[in-house]
């Protein structure tokens, strides 16, 4: 963000421009003959929300790969807070990743740990925290989620909606500020998927996190775009004015390319055939 100086104090200008926290320039990628994306551009910017909907096979999930650093682009280039992933080596790549977190299909949570140890397993294993710190956040981020009292449960024991919430609860511990989310309410039914999209938006709302959320439903990322979380003492879910909501914007890919950027009021109104049959 630019800034004046001003005495002794360093002051941003209010209309300086915000910068973004993902940037995807012109990105393309193919696997021999088979083209996954082609010349993809967006950014996220802080706070803000992009819903990446498309058909099975149209590039989605590829586009969170590429922004982790598992997978390099074959042109174009891809920077998260400031830094170019698409040519870091894999000490950058780890460095890059102690600030976005990720939330994985079936929420991918280690069987053998406990709730409380699945949530606290990235600060024990590769963070200097005190152990007590850990603990503390730990706790913070389950009572976050709204399931404090599992702390000593085994994924087994869970529903699947609370599994998803744990995997959440995990992803958000190290303090990320930007989230990736893959299919977060895969195989869960309309309320318990509700439920995710409510931590989603809590996170983004309450705690400044950016999101990048993965989805075929589009109940679910509607759900995200048009509401918000307010705290007034308790916590609560609440629809969402349009300035708010303009502040998630869809990505619509079909064939690897782009074919909508905007916000849910005008993908509602769009007359692009395909995007209508989409819609339907």
């Amino acid at each position: 963000m630019s800034v004046e100086t001003s005495g002794t104090a360093t002051l941003a200008r209010p209309d300086a421009p915000v910068e973004p926290v993902v940037v995807v320039d012109n990105v393309s990628l193919a696997f021999d003959d088979k083209v996954v994306l082609k010349d993809v551009s967006f950014t996220l910017l802080p706070g803000h929300t992009k819903l990446i909907l498309g058909a099975s096979g149209s590039g989605k999930s590829t586009i969170l790969k590429l922004i982790l650093g598992l997978w390099k682009p074959d042109g174009g280039s891809i920077w998260v807070n400031g830094h170019r992933v698409d040519q870091m080596n894999e000490l950058e790549l780890m460095e890059m990743r102690a600030d976005v977190g990720m939330v994985f299909q079936e929420g991918a949570l280690f069987d053998s740990l406990t709730v409380a140890e699945n949530v606290g397993y990235k600060l024990y294993e590769e963070s200097d925290m005190p152990t007590a710190q850990i603990d503390a956040r730990v706790q913070e981020v389950l009572g976050f989620v709204s399931l404090t009292e599992f702390m000593d449960r085994m994924p087994s024991e869970l529903s699947g909606g609370q599994r998803r919430r744990v995997a959440i609860a995990r992803a958000m511990a190290a303090k990320p500020r930007v989230l990736l989310y893959d299919e977060p309410t895969t195989g869960l039914d309309p309320i318990t998927a509700t439920t995710v999209d409510e931590e989603i938006v809590k996170l983004r709302d309450l705690e400044g996190v950016s999101s990048i959320v993965v989805t075929h439903q589009l109940r679910d990322a509607f759900f995200i775009a048009g509401h918000r979380a307010v705290r007034n003492g308790a916590v609560a879910i609440e629809v969402a004015a349009e300035e708010k909501s303009e502040e998630a914007e869809f990505i619509m890919l079909r064939d690897g390319h782009i074919v909508f950027e905007g916000p849910a009021g005008d993908l509602k109104r769009s007359t692009d055939p395909y995007l209508k049959t989409f819609l339907s």
